[in-house]
């Protein structure tokens, strides 16, 4: 059986996404050929603005509607304390936690085996926005992920930080601390995990 060159089209067009397979990609395009012509009119809707009305905030990178994003416009946020997130999804996640500074995205991870270099992140648009949007005292939060990419990608950046001789104001460069997850055992922690916990243990 031949199959329809619309419906072909868009399961190539599913299979290009993340985690997508050829089966899922299949049972997506058949489960929308059954939704309502006006919801599908809708969801096509939804993704063509994804594109067209939505911009990468010029201070921080984060995506939002508008030049200037909603954290980096707020005048109650702690504009000298900057967390340092991978994508986006780290931000509404850091969100969540009551976090009052504000972020710089990178859109990335330093990640050789897949091309991903450090000009191909917005790395360096960090270090100029701390030479020149930032006055006094200012932290720099390594919110990455703990992966190889990672710690590596903080450690990339912790460097160039210090070497870019940023004169007259006091940079503190800190990590998130890492260890026990909460409601975790320790006997089934792995030795890297626990020797994290260990060191970052604090007074009760």
């Amino acid at each position: 059986m031949k199959i329809p060159k619309s419906i072909f089209r868009l399961i190539e067009s599913f299979e290009k996404l993340p985690g997508i397979g050829p089966k899922t990609a299949q049972r997506l395009t058949f489960y929308l050929l059954h939704v309502p012509q006006e919801e599908m009119e809708r969801f096509a809707a939804a993704l063509v603005d994804l594109k067209k009305n939505t911009k990468l905030c010029s201070i921080c990178k984060n995506v939002d509607e508008t030049d200037i994003c909603g954290v980096c416009s707020d005048p109650v946020r702690d504009k000298n304390t900057i967390a340092v997130v991978a994508g986006p999804m780290d931000v509404f996640a850091l969100e969540k936690t009551g976090y009052k500074g504000v972020y710089h995205v990178l859109h990335g991870l330093i990640d050789p085996l897949n091309n991903i270099g450090p000009e191909e992140i917005f790395i360096n648009e960090l270090v100029k926005r701390l030479k020149n949007d930032i006055d006094g005292e200012v932290e720099v939060i390594m919110a990455t992920s703990t992966s190889m990419e990672g710690e590596s990608t903080a450690m990339f950046i912790a460097k160039l930080i210090r070497e870019s001789n940023i004169i007259g104001k006091n940079i503190k460069i800190t990590r998130l601390a890492r260890g026990l997850p909460v409601g975790g055992d320790v006997e089934y922690a792995d030795d890297i995990t626990l020797g994290r916990a260990l060191e970052g243990r604090s007074v009760i």
